[in-house]
């Protein structure tokens, strides 16, 4: 006789999981909160839709916080796995320029959503939709919409983290874990915007403005990209990646220093090399036309730095190439990319099995764990989902 399977949520980790189950083994059913399924994965879609990175496994691995927790279940099913497994229901990938993972051409992520579910179909999973988890009755009945409690041989909790709360995501879940006395973490913003009090004046004229090609640096943490000014701060992608490391600052000292390095092509000797032999009289035309800065690259020198040090071509190349700025804190929850929080890593066993609540298992954003964006978060989420398939097709 078939054991049944209950998959909480919606999202990549639990559509992976759902079809990648042994449909002779197991009768599976997925409950959704909402009307459709993989509203957050569709939104995430509108900008960007990277499906994973291409990197080695050993960096890719590197990029986790902490990097340990994921190993295993990256190296069973990594990012060439999961491309792999893609093109063989009908979803082609290539690699772009940033070496990120899209699908070929014309692929729109509902189409990716559709070709997963039809596997789904395929499988026999059934779909309850409009399912809101309040939490376990007679210790592990699951319990629905308050009253209606479903008996399980196995329960896979992948109710994601606590951002973008029009997609269903709201972290709402997390209380009903705590009254179990499963060990929580509160949510926190990850991969957001970071808040700079800028100068009025500066930020009248330069909002909006991108800081393209730049490396910004954290707690000896260094990453390259893009970065937008905007009137709360600092967003995109070369501040992103350093939130584990902002984070930290912010909880020690309720403030963080960031460094950013304006030209990461040039060392220091040759910066300084082309401002002392350029035969501009003003240091701005200098900046403009032979060290190739922005106008807002320009204004961020001017407007933090004294005249003294920015007329010195010592201490300008010095700026340049590590200008200090101030986050005083990050953007809310509901605005944030991702979360970190939810359920402590060591709550769960190396299957992420929950060790105080057997046959419960929890995947996905909902355990405390943090990536950067470029296809990190969805690769953990399917590398957890397939972990946990091939773990459950195994027992019985």
């Amino acid at each position: 006789m078939k054991k049944s399977v209950s998959i909480i949520g919606g999202g990549p980790a639990a559509l992976i999981l759902a079809a990648l189950l042994d449909c002779e083994k197991f009768k599976v059913t997925v409950y959704e909160k909402n009307k459709t399924l993989g509203r957050k994965f569709l939104v995430a879609g509108k900008g960007g839709f990277n499906l994973t990175h291409s990197e080695p496994i050993a960096e890719l691995i590197a990029r986790y916080t902490p990097p340990h927790f994921l190993k295993k279940a990256l190296l069973d099913f990594d990012n060439e796995d999961f491309r792999q497994w893609i093109d063989t229901i009908g979803i082609p990938t290539y690699i772009g320029s940033s070496k990120r993972v899209y699908p070929e051409s014309g692929i729109k992520p509902i189409t990716v959503l559709n070709a997963i579910l039809d596997v789904l179909t395929k499988q026999g999973v059934a779909i309850q939709y409009q399912h809101t988890w309040t939490g376990w009755r007679n210790k592990d009945d699951i319990v629905f919409n308050t009253d209606t409690a479903i008996k399980s041989d196995y329960t896979i909790f992948a109710l994601g983290g606590g951002s973008w709360k029009i997609t269903g995501s709201d972290g709402a879940w997390l209380d009903l874990f705590e009254r179990e006395n499963i060990p929580i973490v509160a949510f926190q913003s990850s991969n957001c915007a970071y808040r700079v009090n800028w100068p009025e004046d500066f930020i009248l004229e330069h909002e909006g403005s991108p800081l393209k090609n730049i490396a910004i640096s954290c707690l000896n943490k260094r990453q390259k990209g893009e970065a937008v000014i905007t009137r709360f701060g600092l967003e995109g992608n070369a501040i992103y990646a350093l939130s584990p490391y902002i984070r930290e600052e912010l909880e020690s000292q309720q403030k963080a220093t960031i460094f950013l390095d304006l030209k990461p092509t040039l060392c220091h000797e040759d910066l300084l090399d082309k401002i002392r032999k350029s035969t501009f009289k003003k240091t701005s035309e200098t900046l403009q036309k032979e060290v190739k800065l922005s106008p807002a690259q320009i204004g961020l020198l001017k407007k933090y730095l004294s005249k003294e040090i920015y007329l010195n071509p010592e201490l300008l190349a010095q700026n340049i190439k590590k200008l200090s700025l101030e986050i005083t804190g990050a953007a809310l929850l509901n605005d944030a990319i991702s979360t970190t929080g939810g359920i402590q890593l060591n709550a769960v066993d190396e299957n992420f099995q929950l060790k105080d609540k057997k046959s419960n298992y929890c995947i996905g954003e909902m355990l405390d764990w943090d990536a950067p964006t470029g296809g990190y978060l969805l690769q953990a989420c399917f590398s957890m989902g397939m972990h946990l398939a091939r773990h459950l097709n195994s027992l019985s």
